[in-house]
């Protein structure tokens, strides 16, 4: 970590390891700013350090604590954990619970978290009756993590029905092992599996790399940092993903619904459109949709959703997302990968961690100090 990143007592040294401007600058030239919706953040429970959220079972929507707890958010309130793995992972750096995930049909629950080594872990649980079936446990994949930082963690079953991996590039700092661009290890990427089709997983045939022998198969794309949150458009199937920067640029990546994978984002030779410590641009790169500098009160930028819900008409089609220490939620137009327009929806959410998005396509904003706050009409 970088010795000047700021962070909270609540989460340690969870903070990732930059600091972001305020104003905010596109990858090309700015967009008129969107149009914005009149937005408030209603705080619906009180969570202890929630990390992710997935939408589950019969309109619910299912909380990771970062301790190992998952809870389930319904009409009622926050239940008390229906997973507790809290003996078996840690918060040590930026370490703990960091994603869950649904399969297509919610017959499987799947846990990201780093075990109490600090290895990556992805663990599958049996669903029955929208419950987490404990005796079917197993382990789908792990990767040993050379620091406490740069987890990633971040998992979600994509349009194709297969579960996507976001991973760091393995923490310290500029990428010591690069890792970003090496295609011989699983860390700084996106991976795309088939858990259910092997043991303990299938490589989709279609996967850029199955033929390169000098590649991991599983990769799908590369050149990533810290992705912190990726998601994928319920209304396009585009996939969009926040990286954390270095120094200077805090980045959202981007790919098209019909992408055949192998997308290189550029790190660590590039952070964000600009060259990382002298680096050469790799011919394949693919530049971040928008990038915006540091200088203000932010430190990493915190992915979310493209907005595909009905309480909010005027924020249809705008992806959200935030920063974890400037807590402004942002939007962005994107249209055939580029940029339209820019904003703010005027409000702030503190410490944003992640984003929660339920199954009618509403969105919630996650603070590591526990606020679930939903985003309703002002």
């Amino acid at each position: 970590m970088n010795a000047r990143t700021r962070c909270s007592a609540l989460l340690g040294t969870l903070c990732l390891v930059a600091s972001v401007a305020l104003s905010t600058a596109s990858a090309d030239e700015p967009g008129p700013p969107a149009r914005q919706a009149a937005v408030t953040l209603t705080e619906v429970a009180e969570a202890q350090n929630p990390t992710a959220g997935a939408a589950g079972p019969g309109d619910t929507l299912w909380i990771a604590e970062r301790g190992g707890t998952v809870r389930v958010l319904d009409g009622q309130g926050l239940s008390d954990p229906v997973l507790d793995i809290s003996d078996e992972t840690t918060t040590d750096g930026e370490r703990g619970l960091l994603g869950i995930a649904f399969d297509e049909t919610a017959a499987h629950f799947y846990v990201s978290y780093t075990d109490l080594e600090g290895t990556s872990t992805i663990d599958e649980f049996a669903v029955e009756d929208g419950a987490v079936q404990p005796d079917s446990r197993r382990t789908v994949l792990t990767q040993t993590q050379p620091y406490a930082n740069h987890n990633g963690g971040g998992i979600a079953f994509g349009p194709d029905g297969h579960l996507y991996i976001a991973l760091g590039d393995g923490g310290s700092g500029g990428d010591p092992h690069g890792n970003g661009q090496s295609l011989d290890t699983l860390l700084g990427k996106i991976l795309r599996i088939d858990p259910g089709g092997g043991d303990p997983y299938a490589v989709p045939a279609d996967n850029p790399f199955v033929d390169d022998p000098d590649a991991r198969d599983e990769i799908w794309a590369y050149g990533l940092r810290n992705p912190w949150r990726f998601s994928f458009d319920k209304g396009t199937g585009d996939l969009l993903v926040g990286d954390v920067g270095q120094s200077d640029w805090e980045e959202i990546d981007w790919a098209p619904a019909d992408s055949t994978g192998g997308e290189n984002y550029g790190w660590s030779s590039m952070e964000g459109t600009h060259s990382f410590r002298g680096g050469t641009e790799p011919a394949n790169h693919v530049p971040p949709v928008h990038e915006y500098g540091r200088g203000g009160l932010g430190c990493s930028v915190t992915g979310g959703y493209v907005y595909r819900g009905e309480a909010l008409p005027d924020l249809v089609g705008q992806y959200v997302f935030s920063d974890y220490c400037d807590g402004t939620i942002r939007t962005l137009r994107i249209e055939d990968g580029e940029v339209t327009g820019e904003g703010d929806l005027g409000v702030t959410a503190g410490e944003v961690i992640s984003f929660a998005q339920d199954d009618a396509g509403e969105l919630y904003v996650l603070n590591i100090g526990g606020a679930i706050q939903r985003m309703d009409p002002a």
